[in-house]
């Protein structure tokens, strides 16, 4: 499979002015694996090397499908398998838009990518326990974000302790437990054992 011929495959199928390809309703054949690996801090290689052009990796984001544990870059007429090494996205900035009360506003955040998701249901957040190679010996799960279609994104560094200072702090006898509000919904962002 080649990169090249995969783009063409994909030439005007998205941009920001046009809503995200149907990816969901291509079954192409698998063509096979191609050396693509999205790493664990969002950056996207292909043979070993970074993709630099931004609108190249936002290109493939969009055609991006998971199926059970498996990641793909669907077009209409091919499926090649690619390789992730937590998740697919990397939120890397957020902000709150207030709203006319507290329980009114809502968090957006915005991946490596450019994605911008409003955290206005439930399950758009789960607690997860990151990857060994980024974990501490104590880790406990901290926030990923659905972005869309199963396609998550773990909360970069940053943007995590960031967030944080937000958070109300609810303590009990068993530790404390951090959270925000959004859209007039508590999300949990992590608990801290005593």
């Amino acid at each position: 499979m080649d990169l090249t011929r995969f783009q063409q495959q994909l030439k005007g199928t998205s941009s920001k002015a046009r809503p995200l390809p149907p990816v969901e309703q291509w079954n192409p054949d698998f063509c096979g694996d191609i050396n693509l690996t999205i790493a664990l801090d969002g950056r996207w290689f292909y043979e070993g090397s970074p993709i630099g052009r931004a609108s190249l990796v936002q290109l493939f984001a969009s055609v991006l499908k998971r199926e059970g544990d498996k990641y793909f870059l669907v077009t209409p007429v091919e499926k090649v398998g690619i390789t992730v090494e937590d998740t697919p996205f990397l939120v890397t900035q957020w902000h709150r838009e207030e709203g006319e009360s507290a329980s009114d506003n809502t968090y957006v955040f915005t991946t490596q990518t450019g994605d911008i998701v409003r955290l206005e249901r439930s399950e758009q957040l789960e607690l997860r326990v990151p990857p060994k190679a980024i974990q501490d010996p104590e880790a406990t799960p901290i926030p990923y974000l659905c972005v869309r279609r199963n396609l998550w994104a773990r909360l970069h560094q940053n943007a995590y302790y960031q967030l944080l200072e937000q958070a109300d702090e609810k303590p009990d006898e068993a530790g404390t437990q951090f959270s925000i509000q959004s859209n007039g919904i508590t999300f949990i962002l992590g608990e801290v054992s005593n």
